[in-house]
């Protein structure tokens, strides 16, 4: 193990040593260089509204089986594309094409994809400014738009 160096001079050779550990950083990337926000379709943000393009089931990883109900969404912001989850029972009916939807980051570890579903990271929260939630409850009926 190498001593740092202690010096008049050693400004020079401390920089560069922080340099190079810098590197070694985990979340060096994703902090220092920002690389997050630069791939993030989100831009960073926690939510963005979309236009629902189709709606698509994925196959569970395994050892699950079964079809889990997605949509394919166009975000307004910036005209990326991402599959978003639709979240429990029934919620599929509710969601139609050309509909306005808001989605969030489902919140799987370190920022990725949550469960048995391979590379999705959203699910959608609102249909047409309508919880996702209260619509599958009954509480309030959809929106003609």
């Amino acid at each position: 193990m190498s001593k740092k160096a202690s010096g008049i001079n050693a400004g020079k050779k401390l920089k560069a040593r922080r340099k190079t550990g810098e590197k070694q950083y985990k979340w060096y990337g994703k902090k220092v260089l920002g690389l997050k926000d630069k791939s993030d379709p989100l831009g960073g943000a926690s939510q963005a509204r979309g236009i629902v393009l189709e709606k698509v089931q994925r196959e569970a990883k395994q050892p699950n089986s079964g079809l889990r109900k997605c949509a394919r969404v166009q975000l307004i912001k910036n005209g990326k594309q991402i599959t978003a989850f639709l979240p429990g029972d029934g919620a599929t009916k509710l969601v139609d094409e050309h509909d306005e939807v808001l989605v969030e980051c489902i919140g799987g570890t370190m920022g990725r994809a949550k469960g048995d579903l391979p590379g999705v990271r959203w699910q959608v929260i609102k249909v047409n400014d309508q919880s996702l939630n209260a619509l599958r409850r009954g509480k309030i009926e959809k929106a003609r738009k």
